[in-house]
């Protein structure tokens, strides 16, 4: 017999119950008790839904209130001394405080840098080591957790973080030292977790170790033998879960390792399933990640049972089948999708879906496909359905993707002397902006949500976002700011909105995935060739610059990112998909300018995210990525300003690709990891403008005056004031008015100090 498991399942609830009720314990409208059972409802909901579908090794650990690598670090005693300080009633709020810089109890904190997780939308918080690091098991959660699955009668498979991806995912703080050095003190905390869990008597533990499918450094690839082998619990079986990627140079390492089982990513690395075979140990359990967890189309079962029959054969019951990853990536359930379009509903598979898909598989390799024969045909069906379908297709797209030419990527004149032509937007030196977004208060949303289901005419629709961008208007003069932004009210996400105005697109009710913490995102089905009907966004910007004689920046996403946040074809590549993206979106960033609008903004805050887990993969994506953007942007002329924005991920390794965009001004992220990214341009010059993130949106405090100073003149060491803006790291979407209006006057603040520091009005100033 086959087996079937999981490696984990998500954790928000089908209608967002864990967001909604985080955000409520954060704004004290409940207490803990009432944040403790909606959390474990929904672990034991999910554990019975895996039951029922036939899971027979249920994840456990794979819930969490913000974030799982988090999770480790607070139970490794992993807690940067800042949040030690008295006032924190529980562990809990100490967790939260880690995440976001606050809690309902403690005094507030810079929170932990979060970062994407390798190449997802997902964002993990970063452990922060120093020299004299400690492991202390700090923590009862994964063990209390693992008594109520048992309790409940199922058979419990720990998840954890491995020990050698922990120590990579994290950061260096202080002192400088190499991370592997924390090896033996790690070590022994570890052993007494899995000792811990055979006491409880799990038989199974899942250790993930997802940077085998990078490109490790040779002391690190030691490091893995050197571990697990100490890392021996007699009785307790150690499955170690590899995926995003090919394992590569590290096959013959993982399979040698002395673990009990090796899960595979069979998608994005079927070539090297007879390769790992060929190396398993007799002894050893091979999990085959078969079905896609990182996207919703529905599998090619009878495919899959072509591969994974032969492989049945040799191994039996050593065989296990699982999603390719944690199912975390893609939503819930697509039984609540009651209004989706019926053709392509038909084409798509939720976490619980796949699930069924697995329970299909397993039932064909014990039973024989007639076992199953209804279930496949209908499967089939629903392939080929959308494989004929007239609605993917249209040769017009075709058409146009196949006449670009260099030149139209390319701006007329380079940078410098677009400069010298953009002095007429009369810019102060350190011109202050936002990255786009205001605050999205309830009545905002509630316009929204009339319109959408007819309670409010479009008059009345279009009447409550003008207003509510003349009230932002307002705010950003009297704040100060140089370059306003009409806030997007009108934008339920930054991706959605364009993908709803857009041909070539789907979109679910209910298809929300986790991003970080409470922060879910509804990603669209990019399911046939892209195209625009008409304009987007141009209306809105017209108006909003009618109300100011100020600079208005048109605000737009990106082809790489809209690309990056949707859940993406797969029967083309994904760079053909992302220049029909760029095509359409150069037509927006014509009509701006024809209709006014002088600085245009063109976010690709996942650009970073899209990248390769292998170097060797890098350059063929960033010459794809960058010359998207640069379809997208260069149809302007000189005197338009070109911004654009990327956030929350690891840039110093592709400034290159960075600069390649040619974008007059970007603006990134720099904030919680304390202007690090500067650090590249030690190495590198880069040559346009760029805007530091000064203060860290995705964290409630309100940043000082001081402390957007002392940053900003860390950037000052490295890049001279004539080609430095100052701005947020990110959008203000998602903060509430008054920490946004309060965090922009003492930017605009620090930026006027600043200004005449470099007058020379204030010569006493040592800020410079």
């Amino acid at each position: 017999m086959a087996t079937i498991h999981n490696l984990g399942f998500p954790r928000i609830g089908a209608q967002r119950e864990l967001k909604k009720a985080l955000e409520q314990y954060w704004n004290k409208a409940i207490d803990q008790a009432v944040l403790l059972e909606t959390g474990r409802n929904l672990r034991q909901k999910h554990w019975q839904l895996q039951a029922d579908a036939g899971v027979e090794w249920l994840p456990v650990g794979d819930f969490s209130w913000y974030d799982q690598v988090l999770d480790l670090s607070l139970l490794l005693g992993v807690i940067p001394e800042r949040f030690q300080t008295a006032g924190a009633v529980s562990d809990l709020d100490t967790y939260f405080r880690m995440a976001r810089g606050r809690a309902p109890s403690g005094e507030p904190a810079s929170a932990c840098e979060m970062t994407k997780w390798f190449d997802t939308n997902y964002h993990y918080l970063v452990p922060e080591f120093i020299v004299d690091q400690n492991f202390t098991l700090s923590s009862n959660r994964l063990f209390d957790e693992v008594t109520e699955a048992i309790n409940l009668g199922h058979q419990a498979k720990p998840v954890l973080l491995g020990p050698l991806s922990y120590l990579w995912l994290g950061k260096v703080k202080g002192e400088p030292f190499n991370k592997l050095d924390l090896v033996e003190e790690l070590l022994p905390a570890y052993g007494e977790i899995l000792n811990k869990l055979k006491a409880q008597g799990v038989e199974w533990v899942q250790l993930d170790e997802p940077i085998l499918a990078l490109d490790l450094p040779t002391e690190w690839q030691r490091a893995f033998e050197l571990i697990y082998t100490r890392l021996q619990v007699k009785g307790l079986n150690k499955l170690l879960a590899v995926y995003f990627g090919p394992l590569k140079e590290n096959l013959t390492l993982a399979c040698k390792l002395p673990v009990e089982g090796l899960h595979i990513d069979a998608v994005r690395a079927a070539d090297e399933i007879g390769t790992v075979l060929s190396w398993l140990s007799s002894y050893q359990v091979l999990s085959v990640g078969i079905i896609n967890g990182r996207n919703i189309w529905r599998a090619d079962l009878d495919t899959l049972l072509e591969t994974l029959q032969p492989i049945k054969e040799r191994l039996g019951e050593r065989l296990w089948i699982a999603p390719s990853c944690s199912l975390l990536h893609v939503p819930v359930d697509l039984a609540q999708e009651e209004k989706f379009d019926p053709e392509i509903r038909n084409w798509l598979a939720f976490a619980t879906q796949k699930l069924d898909e697995l329970s299909t598989l397993k039932q064909a390799l014990d039973h024989g496909v007639e076992s199953c024969a209804e279930t496949l045909s209908n499967a089939r069906q629903m392939i080929n359905s959308r494989h004929s379908s007239s609605r993917i297709h249209k040769p017009d797209v075709k058409r146009r993707c196949a006449d670009v030419t260099p030149k139209i990527r390319q701006r007329t004149s380079p940078f410098e002397t677009r400069m010298r032509q953009q002095t007429y937007l009369g810019l102060p030196l350190l011109p202050t902006t936002t990255i786009g977004s205001f605050p999205q208060t309830a009545e905002i949303r509630q316009a929204r949500h009339q319109y959408k289901t007819g309670e409010l005419s479009e008059t009345d629709y279009q009447a409550v976002m003008k207003n509510e961008i003349d009230l932002v208007i307002r705010k950003q003069e009297a704040m100060g700011l140089d370059v306003l932004v009409h806030g997007e009210p009108e934008r339920n996400d930054m991706v959605e909105y364009f993908g709803e105005l857009l041909d070539g697109f789907a979109f679910s009710q209910y298809g929300w995935v986790q991003s970080y913490g409470s922060r879910c995102v509804k990603p669209p089905i990019i399911f046939g060739d892209v195209s625009r009907p008409k304009a987007m966004t141009v209306a809105w910007s017209c108006y909003a610059q009618s109300k100011t004689d100020k600079m208005m920046k048109g605000m737009l996403t990106g082809p790489v990112t809209i690309l990056n946040w949707s859940f993406v074809r797969d029967d083309q590549t994904r760079a053909e998909t992302c220049q029909q993206l760029a095509l359409a979106l150069r037509d927006e960033v014509c009509d701006l300018e024809q209709a006014g609008i002088k600085i245009i903004q063109i976010d690709e805050a996942a650009l970073r995210e899209g990248l390769p887990l292998r170097k060797g993969d890098w350059q063929h994506y960033l010459d794809w990525a960058v010359n998207a953007f640069k379809i997208t942007a260069s149809g302007v002329s000189n005197k338009i300003q070109i911004h654009t924005h990327m956030c929350y991920s690891e840039f110093n390794d592709i400034m290159p690709a960075i600069a390649a965009m040619d974008a007059d001004v970007i603006t990134i992220e720099t904030s919680r990891s304390d202007m690090e990214l500067l650090e590249a341009f030690e190495d590198f010059h880069y040559p346009n403008n760029i805007g530091p993130g000064v203060y860290d949106i995705h964290s409630p405090n309100v940043p000082s005056v001081e402390s957007i100073i002392d940053l900003m003149n860390k950037a000052l060491e490295h890049i001279p004031a004539e080609r430095l803006w100052i701005n947020p790291d990110c959008g203000l979407k998602t903060r509430g008015w008054p920490e946004v209006e309060k965090a922009l006057v003492n930017m605009v603040s620090a930026a006027i100090f600043l200004r005449t520091g470099r007058s020379g009005k204030k010569s006493d100033s040592n800020s410079l």
